[in-house]
């Protein structure tokens, strides 16, 4: 521990600023993980689960949390996902 003031403020404010980034970064997980496993298993949530993460992502990206381009890379990711998912019911039925 700092024992300077304005060394011990700096510890204090990444500290503070640690914990916060934790916490955005396993939301965001969560939030991946959700939208995931609702758009493998068909979910009728599966877009309003998207939605969500792709917002949970803008935010964290905004905040500097994680990297602009992280959070673009993950979203195009989770975006193609959705789409191949959708895409996959209407080419099943056309071939039977």
């Amino acid at each position: 521990m700092p024992l300077k003031g304005t060394a011990l403020k700096r510890w204090k404010i990444e500290t503070r600023n640690r914990r916060r980034n934790q916490a955005v970064k396993t939301e965001l997980k969560t939030r991946i993980k959700k939208a995931r496993t609702a758009v493998a298993s068909g979910d009728e949530t599966a877009a309003e689960a998207l939605k969500l993460a792709l917002r949970k992502l803008d935010k964290a990206a905004t905040k500097g949390v994680i990297h602009k381009r992280n959070a673009a890379r993950r979203k195009s990711v989770l975006q193609r996902l959705y789409n191949k998912a959708q895409q996959q019911p209407a080419s099943e039925t056309g071939a039977e």
